[in-house]
Parts: structure tokens; sequence; C-alpha cells
């Protein structure tokens, strides 16, 4: 695919392997947003944007944001706004210990659901396409903050990092600023599954506040 053209929504967007994804800065912000680029040459792909609602915003005062359900829009190209570049949303509800977050399409239709593990070392959650079916499992450290996408045999078929040999150097930032990397290119509707559960780590699985 050339870079610059887009010849059918989205693919532009999916036909990769690396994301690059780049929190925006923000003095006491309630909600975040993310710009997707390639790691590479840095061109905007899409955006990630939370949009939580009003009454979570003031809930988010004075309760734990793990506790309380949250929206996570992903839009291709540079425009949050046009709701035409929407591609998928990540919806998690209220919850307390085990969490069902589903992936939606524009039009609300589920593609996929993640499943957090209960006691899980590190923290863990299972990926399952719209039939149920296991897609992958992504595992890893929060403390060193590398994840790993697994298969049904445990074999590893992407990356979560803040390391990545690409860019040369680590990717610590006061953001939250990591690589999505997966080891092959995958069809669109597994690729937006993967896209989302590496998203879903910082946007709705984190542990700080």
């Amino acid at each position: 695919m050339t870079l610059g053209k887009q010849p059918t929504k989205g693919l532009f967007m999916l036909a990769r392997k690396t994301y690059f994804i780049r929190e925006r800065v923000g003095f006491l912000k309630l909600a975040d947003t993310y710009d997707i680029l390639d790691p590479e040459t840095q061109q905007q792909l899409g955006i990630a944007k939370e949009k939580p609602g009003a009454l979570v915003h003031v809930l988010r005062l004075l309760v734990s944001r793990r506790l309380l359900p949250t929206k996570v829009f992903v839009y291709e190209g540079d425009n949050s706004d046009d709701e035409a570049r929407l591609m998928f949303s990540i919806r998690r509800g209220v919850t307390f210990f085990r969490s069902k977050v589903n992936i939606l399409d524009r039009g609300g239709n589920v593609l996929g659901w993640f499943q957090s593990k209960v006691f899980s070392i590190g923290g863990a959650f299972r990926v399952f396409d719209a039939a149920g079916t296991e897609v992958a499992m992504v595992k890893g450290d929060w403390k060193g903050w590398n994840f790993r996408f697994l298969d049904k045999t445990e074999k590893e078929i992407g990356t979560i990092t803040k390391k990545w040999a690409g860019i040369g150097k680590e990717l610590f930032t006061t953001a939250d600023n990591y690589i999505i990397a997966m080891n092959q290119e995958a069809e669109p509707a597994k690729a937006i599954l993967l896209l989302a559960a590496g998203l879903a780590v910082d946007t709705v699985y984190k542990e700080k506040q």
C-alpha cells in the first residue's frame, strides 16, 4: 500500500504491523487522547479519544478510574470530530473484579470483546472475536510495561512495549508513549481486535489512577 492513499476506509490504518501510540499531554485532564502514528515516518494514522461522559468526568474526581465505565473512540486520520472516520470504539461498563470490555463498530455492532483473567500475575486478558472465538491473550508486566500477544499455543504474535529497536531508544516520557507491533500483518477484522487490545492496555486496564 502506498502511503498517502486510502483506497478503502480503515485499510490505510490497518494494513501495517507497527503503531506508535503517543499520548497528548495535558494538565489535570480527566480524559485521554492519543495520536496513532507510523513509527518510522511519524505520519498520523489515527486518533484514539476517550469520551467517558459528563457524569463520569465528575465521578473521576472522587472514584478510581478503574471502577468507572469508559469509552474510547478510534478514528482514522487526524480529525476526531469527523464521525465518518470512526473505525471502532472500546467500551467498558462499571467493574469490580473481572471486566468485560466490548469492541464495537461505528454502527454499534459487537466486533469482539476482552475478558480479564482472575488472579493473573502481572495482568492478563483474553481477546475474543464476535463469534466468541479466542483470538489472542495479552499477557505482560505492568511494572516494566512490556506485554505480549499470544495465540492459543502460547506463541508470540505481537508485543506492546515502550522500547523498540526501530526508534533506537526507550520511549519513556511523562506521557504514555508506546509501540504496538505485530509479528505479521493481520486481516482487517483481526487487526482491529489486536489494535484495540493494545490500546486497551493503557486506556482500560492501566493501573495508574
